[in-house]
């Protein structure tokens, strides 16, 4: 062995004595961990995709290892990998020039322009503190980011199957974290994510309401929830046995995971949801079988007691009763907030309502008010002008994703997948009105990758159709040369 490499491997033995000796058990985990980041790091250089699909498992994960592991704050982990997945891009093309030509779309185009209002925020005279901006930077930050990246990146069906199939692992994972809460027992950071207050909304009558390794069980409620319905509808157009089985057990492990999430507005997702794939199906028999399924899970829970025994159906049941305590409570905190909000057409500033606020700024009187639903959050924060420019966004995108579904996009395949997409994304606005859904983690990460995909549906039906070609000259082909001999 030639001396140099003898003096390195002493070396790294004497640093990683020091670190273990220094840090102790820390140290150890350290020195097994950065060879993996180096490793990760390289490959992200060499494929800048890897960052993206990463961002998805991140998205699932980070809150809930933020329950692990103090002192970090893990939404600075996901910005720092999309900052990074940015570099990586510029210096794997570095040679040749970026061709910025698929991210040039209107909905590169509503990002930038929510993400202006965002920093138009910065100076509402109602910001009590500058810090809770940066922290509230997510509601207009990972859409700026993540919608080029798509774009850029996934534009080929192979690159889209890839991010279902990750979207469903990782919401199978999900699931599975909440069946050993659901089963067995939290585990002691759990246990103490509870003790400091949360326990008051997620244990009800001696009942724990599921939450995973998210950020609380209305957002694991409702992510699977969206999760069940885009797994089924994909499910439709799987030509392998082995990916159809995969996606129908990701959507009824799915459902169950909502429902154990003891979730009222989740319920939304599915019902709302699945009422948009029929319609975009512009198939009547579908139209109606759908709708008689959807009305006869209705009349399930507004007017029978069928299963009243069980926590979880009782709880969703709930959700349909128009005199429910927690929804007049509801009503009355929005009732003081169209009041606060009169006189202040761009609310009371960027992340001043909701867990942030009493943190940050807790004299405002915002944070003293719960915002319970994201719409009335950005109502909150950003006043009407903020959150009618925010519908306007949702709403383009949903019907320029359905009009493109229903008149525009020519495979069958790439007709499904985006339906899909855009069934989910109504589910989410729907629930969004009942609880702060769209952005957070997982759901927004998913919803903004969703939004560019919907609206470059042009991209994966012709690559769809480039296939199709391929292979009927390839049978052509084989039907020529049989032919010969």
């Amino acid at each position: 062995m030639k001396p140099v490499y003898i003096a390195l491997i002493m070396c790294i033995t004497v640093i990683s004595a020091l670190v273990i000796s220094r840090m102790e058990v820390i140290g150890g985990l350290i020195l097994i961990i950065l060879p993996l980041v180096f490793a990760y790091v390289y490959y992200l250089f060499l494929y800048p995709i890897l960052g993206l699909y990463t961002a998805i498992g991140f998205g699932f994960l980070l809150l809930g290892l933020a329950r692990y592991v103090s002192g970090i704050q893990m939404g600075i982990v996901l910005d720092v990998l999309l900052i990074i997945t940015f570099i990586a891009l510029f210096f794997n093309r570095f040679k040749d020039r970026i061709d910025f030509a698929p991210a040039k779309k209107d909905i590169t185009l509503l990002a930038f322009i929510w993400s202006c209002y965002f920093v138009f925020e910065f100076v509402n005279p109602e910001v009590v503190s500058r810090e809770v901006w940066f922290a509230g930077r997510g509601v207009a930050l990972y859409m700026l980011m993540i919608v080029p990246l798509t774009l850029l990146f996934i534009n080929s069906n192979k690159k889209l199957d890839i991010f279902f199939l990750l979207w469903g692992i990782f919401s199978l994972l999900a699931t599975a974290k909440g069946l050993m809460q659901h089963f067995w027992h939290v585990d002691y950071a759990e246990q103490q994510w509870l003790n400091e207050g949360n326990a008051s909304t997620h244990i009800l009558f001696g009942k724990l309401r599921v939450f995973s390794f998210m950020s609380d069980a209305g957002q694991f409620g409702a992510n699977q929830g969206y999760s069940a319905v885009v797994a089924i509808i994909i499910a439709f157009v799987q030509k392998k046995r082995k990916m159809k089985i995969f996606f129908i057990v990701v959507a009824l492990m799915g459902f169950y995971g909502m429902v154990i999430s003891g979730t009222r507005g989740a319920i939304s997702v599915p019902f709302a949801g699945l009422a948009a794939f029929f319609v975009l199906r512009k198939n009547t028999v579908a139209l109606i079988s759908g709708f008689i399924l959807i009305a006869s899970f209705f009349i399930f829970f507004k007017y029978t007691f069928i299963g009243q025994g069980n926590a979880e159906i009782r709880r969703m049941r709930s959700a349909f009763d128009p005199n429910n305590a927690s929804l007049q409570v509801r009503l009355d905190n929005q009732r003081k907030l169209k009041e606060y909000l009169a006189t202040r057409p761009f609310g009371g500033g960027i992340g001043h309502a909701g867990g942030k606020a009493r943190k940050f700024a807790p004299k405002a009187f915002l944070s003293n008010v719960p915002a319970d639903s994201w719409y009335v959050l950005i109502w909150a924060e950003q006043g009407i002008v903020g959150l009618t420019l925010h519908l306007l966004i949702l709403f383009y995108i949903v019907i320029k994703g359905s009009f493109n579904v229903m008149f525009r996009i020519r495979d069958p395949i790439v007709k499904t997948k985006m339906a899909a997409l855009v069934a989910g994304m109504f589910g989410i606005m729907a629930a969004s009105y009942g609880n702060m859904v769209l952005g957070q983690m997982p759901t927004s990460v998913l919803i903004y990758m969703s939004m560019a995909i919907m609206l470059s549906s042009e991209v994966f039906d012709a690559d769809a159709l480039a296939e199709q070609q391929k292979l009927q000259v390839a049978v052509r082909k084989t039907k020529t040369l049989s032919a010969l001999q």
